[in-house]
């Protein structure tokens, strides 16, 4: 009797690997290669050159959640190759979408906000970042397969917000806070009643002494007639 351990034609060649096309959250870690290039934005000693002179970062993604939890897979982003640009302007598109991922923007999104949301100030950015990939399959340096990352899920994907756990708000940029208002003395609640001037100038009075009448001069004596008081 044939059983299935007895037989092992039929067994997966690795049946490690996780399926391709599997949506899941994962952690990136660069493992350091101590490779830097301060022309190229290469520092911090992230990046890792290749016996090929090639240049790329070490990446580690940790799975955190779902069936294949605290699974690893282990990848390469490339910078630079002597072949040419492509390999660098895949490690480029990589990286957009990991940022698109993981800020909770699509990648349609050209607003001025998203544009510097794509910006990094160095891979150390990136060591650490959550984001939600796509696990692919692809071939070791020895042509046995592997998993691998070579792209990441944004939000206009329909699995998105359920792997993310709800949708993630694209990245606010707030205007620098208004200064703190100078400080002003707190006012009492004592109301003072008005206070009357100290002097007040008397009204003007009249005068105690108003002159006399003028009075009346005397009749002037009529001639001929000898006035009474004459004597």
């Amino acid at each position: 009797m044939t059983t299935a351990w007895s037989d092992f034609n039929d067994a997966k060649q690795n049946a490690n690997l996780i399926p391709k096309g599997t949506i899941a959250k994962v952690r990136l870690t660069i493992r350091p290669g101590g490779f830097d290039d301060p022309s190229q934005g290469w520092t911090g000693g992230y990046a890792r050159r290749g016996t090929t002179g090639s240049v790329y970062l070490d990446a580690e993604y940790t799975v955190l959640e779902g069936p294949y939890a605290k699974r690893k897979v282990w990848s390469m982003i490339g910078l630079y190759s002597a072949t040419g640009p492509g390999w660098a302007n895949m490690g480029r598109s990589l990286v957009r979408g990991i940022l698109n991922s993981a800020r909770g923007l699509s990648d349609k999104d050209n607003s001025p906000e998203a544009q510097n949301a794509r910006r990094i100030s160095g891979f150390a950015d990136l060591d650490g970042i959550e984001f939600v990939a796509r696990i692919d399959i692809g071939k070791d340096s020895n042509g046995e397969e592997k998993n691998d990352i070579r792209q990441a899920v944004t939000r206009d994907h329909k699995e998105y917000a359920a792997v993310m756990g709800g949708v993630v708000a694209p990245m606010a940029y707030a205007a620098a806070p208004a200064p703190a208002p100078a400080y002003a003395a707190p006012q009492s609640s004592y109301n003072a009643p008005p206070q009357q001037p100290a002097y007040a100038p008397a009204q003007a009075q009249q005068a105690a002494y108003a002159p006399p009448a003028p009075q009346q001069a005397a009749p002037a004596p009529v001639a001929g007639v000898r006035p009474t008081w004459a004597k």
